[in-house]
């Protein structure tokens, strides 16, 4: 059901759109503008899917907005990965947009991101290759009715683009359960003497990083099957804070957040906090930091500008001030409460305290911290 069916059907409209419901009117200026070759089944040509993900202008004045601000030959590198017999694997640290740009290459290609397989330490088999209706099976024995198709086995079908999240979490053995999917591009059905085939338009994109805890890596036998993309956190300030600025507004709109005075110079304030802490040095060079445990990712900058954003509005006077992003700032930097408040503690006292026009930041963050 789309978003606009599901709207009709319920009355309200959902908390947050799947990419090719929210975008859907830049994917139909994009296929009625692109005249190029398309892959089988793909809704766009894989130039079509890199404007969609990097933006630009059409021909007849359409402004595609940008899904990801990064490097373009990444992109174009995973799009043309995709348009190969080779699955795609999103490699990054936390909050490098690795789930983003996937749901992106998923809606851009086939038309629907939803065929997706959240990988956790307890994912089992069953949600890689297939499960059972065990009312079905016991009534009237294995059957393709009583067979319960994973997204992937539904993707082979359809010819479609299968999504896996945080592959690296997903057990070894479940892990290994893909590789005859990805090499064959077959899935065996022991159980009824059968086979499912990957129809022309069938792949994979998973994500994964190895900076978390609980990490299962993969087997050097299922890593050749992947194309490997890193995705990097953003080369600039100035980029980072177009990326935060751009998400914010995205999720403030979908929560009816007004608009806030002030919003920019505090998402430059919270990015270069974060970006300072991460890198362990002042922007200018001058200082070294220790750096906190946690990853201080965009995805956490967008986390607590929108927080602050809420208190703004809801709380406050509708400014964006440092009082609403303090207290975001502190949880997503002591996440150790011993050694991170130590690293924070310092860097207030030696940094923030110092530094022209961030008096009313540093005293919002000492209230927060004490």
């Amino acid at each position: 059901m789309t978003v606009s069916e599901t709207i009709a059907a319920t009355g309200a409209e959902v908390l947050r759109p799947h990419a090719e419901d929210a975008f859907a009117d830049e994917l139909k200026a994009l296929a009625a503008a692109d005249d190029r070759p398309r892959p089988e089944r793909w809704r766009l040509s894989p130039w079509a899917v890199a404007t969609y993900l990097l933006g630009g202008v059409l021909s007849d004045g359409t402004v595609i907005t940008p899904k990801y601000v990064g490097p373009r030959r990444l992109v174009e590198v995973a799009v043309t990965t995709l348009a190969t017999d080779r699955a795609l694997l999103l490699l990054g640290v936390p909050g490098t947009a690795k789930t983003w740009v996937s749901e992106h290459l998923a809606a851009a290609v086939s038309g629907d991101s939803t065929l997706l397989v959240q990988g956790t330490a307890g994912t089992p088999e069953e949600a890689v290759r297939y499960g059972w209706n065990y009312a079905q099976l016991l009534a009237h024995g294995p059957s393709r009715d009583a067979l319960v198709p994973s997204p992937l086995m539904r993707a082979m079908s359809e010819g479609m683009t299968a999504r896996i999240e945080e592959l690296t979490r997903i057990p070894a053995d479940v892990q290994d359960s893909l590789i005859t999917i990805l090499s064959e591009k077959t899935l065996p059905l022991p159980e009824l003497g059968q086979e499912v085939q990957a129809v022309r338009g069938f792949n994979v994109i998973a994500t994964a990083n190895d900076r978390d805890r609980g990490v299962n890596e993969l087997s050097s036998a299922l890593r050749r099957r992947f194309n490997t993309v890193v995705l990097p956190l953003p080369a600039t300030p100035e980029a980072e804070v177009d990326i935060v600025s751009r998400r914010v507004d995205q999720v403030g709109r979908s929560l009816d957040l007004p608009p806030a005075p002030g919003g920019l110079a505090e998402i430059r304030r919270v990015v270069t906090v974060f970006r300072e802490l991460r890198d362990g040095i002042t922007t200018d060079g001058r200082t070294k930091l220790k750096s906190p445990s946690g990853t201080l990712s965009t995805a956490e900058a967008i986390s607590v500008v929108t927080n602050g954003l809420a208190l703004a509005a809801h709380f406050g006077d509708g400014v964006l001030r440092p009082g609403d992003v303090a207290a975001g700032i502190l949880g997503a930097v002591v996440r150790d409460p011993a050694a991170d408040r130590v690293v924070w503690q310092e860097y207030l006292e030696t940094v923030v305290r110092e530094r022209d026009g961030w008096k009313d930041f540093y005293r919002a963050c000492r209230e927060v911290s004490v």
